[in-house]
């Protein structure tokens, strides 16, 4: 009942996407705004069709049975368009066939992609031999680097020109992402359209909008769907993370994907810092005034789109968000996070197997043996045996476990060291359902994003893989054998906390 109301309250009062307007203003739910889609969507059909017929071409894409062969060479026939009208057709009509072959066909468009639209390997030889004979000839090194560019990147900028075809591009990087495992060859396909998507979602087309409970239905639902780290249940459970006076959430937003968030994060304003996620999440807690709060804890982060993996820009939305928290809330002293530890639980099963266990005590192996007992985290005594093993062996995992490029083992914990956070605390049980329990044994962390030490955590993370954290965590380091190099490892920092 509650989501059929706020459909039908959004129908009525219509959306505007607010581009260029005060941020600090929300949407007003009282003065209907057209959507200005309307104007751009008509005006891009115009164009289309424009397009088509000067093709002779008729509405209908390529039948659904269209071959792969077919796709490339509608791909061809785009490529070799000059007339921007034409182009924007064929490129639609190139869309429409994609989206409508099955899995089979457009994974053979996919590989003939990367076998047939690289570069030109004759242009680029003509190339190389002239910068030979002019090696200080600016223009011929120009030549070189336009030669060697693959021609599927010209392809994909002309397929970003039809109606929606930043969408359908990040859904073919979907598809591309889902397959290289089978398919190794698509690797130069997934590499030339994250080279595009890192241009065409550079941060400077990004725009931060607060999400709140009068946010559009379409967009809450998006919430809903792509949160990644504390399950939304319902509607009430959304609502009592985006209505009360000391909860926020903001996202990153594209010109071109007006109707979801790339990127998202939810906080609460408290007053100190929390070490357990259930507190935060119940829905009979009582609010606080947002001006009493002096800690803003980012409790989630979650990307919307599987097609930008790779394509980081999270580390810019937790420091924009500091900087608007800040000055809207000038009481808020310190800015945390509350964080999974998605990969502890699996590292330390590794670790208890493994010969010599370690180096660990009798009586640490048999506090983490209690593990293995089903509901051990409800008895307080036994939770009390496992805690005292279990902290040092989760400062060991953050502070000394390494990949095999030197870097945490934990992605979370890459993500917001390499932002610049530094590894606060640890908190024992802070996440005691079924996922927490699985992931990390319930461990949760505290990373704290002090301004003022943001820069400089970042410059020794980035250059000599130091973790910034707080002298009480090293304390907890026992006097034995450092953490062994794990294989396999050893990939670059997520941008979304799991």
């Amino acid at each position: 009942m509650l989501a059929l109301e706020r459909r039908k309250r959004i129908v009525t009062t219509g959306f505007s996407t607010n581009y260029g307007r005060d941020e600090n203003v929300k949407d007003s739910t009282d003065s209907p705004t057209p959507a200005p889609s309307n104007f751009l969507g008509k005006l891009f059909d115009s164009l289309t069709e424009r397009g088509r017929a000067l093709l002779g071409r008729r509405e209908s894409p390529l039948p659904a049975s269209a071959a792969a062969g077919d796709l490339a060479i509608l791909a061809e026939r785009l490529l070799s368009r000059r007339g921007e009208a034409s182009g924007v057709a064929l490129a639609r009509s190139l869309l429409e066939a994609i989206a409508s072959a099955n899995e089979s066909r457009r994974l053979g468009f996919l590989t003939n992609l990367a076998e047939r639209f690289g570069p030109d390997a004759k242009k680029v030889e003509r190339a190389i031999e002239a910068c030979r004979n002019d090696w200080a000839g600016v223009s011929a090194m120009e030549a070189v680097h336009r030669a060697s560019e693959p021609r599927r990147q010209e392809l994909f900028r002309r397929l970003n020109l039809a109606p929606g075809g930043t969408a359908a591009l990040l859904r073919l990087r979907e598809t591309v992402l889902t397959n290289l495992g089978t398919h190794p060859e698509l690797k130069t396909v997934d590499a030339d359209l994250g080279h595009l998507f890192s241009s065409w979602f550079n941060r400077g087309f990004l725009v931060l909008r607060r999400i709140d409970w009068t946010t559009p239905a379409n967009i809450l639902e998006k919430i809903i769907q792509h949160e990644a780290v504390h399950a939304i249940r319902d509607w009430d459970d959304l609502r009592s993370r985006l209505e009360p006076t000391d909860r926020r959430c903001y996202g990153f937003f594209h010109p071109q994907l007006v109707d979801e968030p790339l990127i998202f994060v939810e906080i609460a304003l408290t007053k100190t810092m929390p070490a357990a996620v259930g507190p935060l999440l119940d829905l009979a807690r009582a609010a606080i005034p947002a001006a009493d709060a002096r800690v803003a804890v980012f409790y989630s982060i979650s990307n919307t789109q599987k097609g930008l993996e790779g394509v980081s820009f999270g580390n810019f939305l937790i420091k924009q968000v500091v900087e608007d928290l800040a000055r809207e809330l000038p009481g808020l002293k310190t800015f945390v996070t509350l964080s999974p530890a998605p990969g502890f639980a699996a590292w330390l099963n590794r670790e208890r197997k493994a010969e010599g266990a370690g180096g660990r005590s009798a009586a640490a192996k048999k506090q983490l043996d209690l593990l293995d007992q089903d509901g051990w985290y409800r008895e307080a005594g036994v939770a009390a045996e496992v805690g005292k093993a279990l902290i040092p062996e989760a400062a060991r995992y953050f502070l000394e476990a390494k990949s095999t490029n030197g870097r945490p083992l934990d992605s979370v914990a890459r993500f917001h060291l390499g932002n610049g956070a530094r590894l606060e605390r640890l908190n024992f049980l802070g996440d005691i359902s079924p996922k927490g329990l699985r992931q990390s044994h319930g461990l949760m962390v505290n990373y704290l994003y002090a301004p003022k030490e943001i820069e400089a955590n970042h410059e020794a993370f980035a250059e000599k893989g130091v973790v910034a954290a707080a002298s009480s965590l090293r304390k907890e380091l026992r006097s034995r054998p450092p953490a062994k190099t794990s294989k396999g490892s050893g990939g670059e920092a997520e941008n979304v906390e799991k």
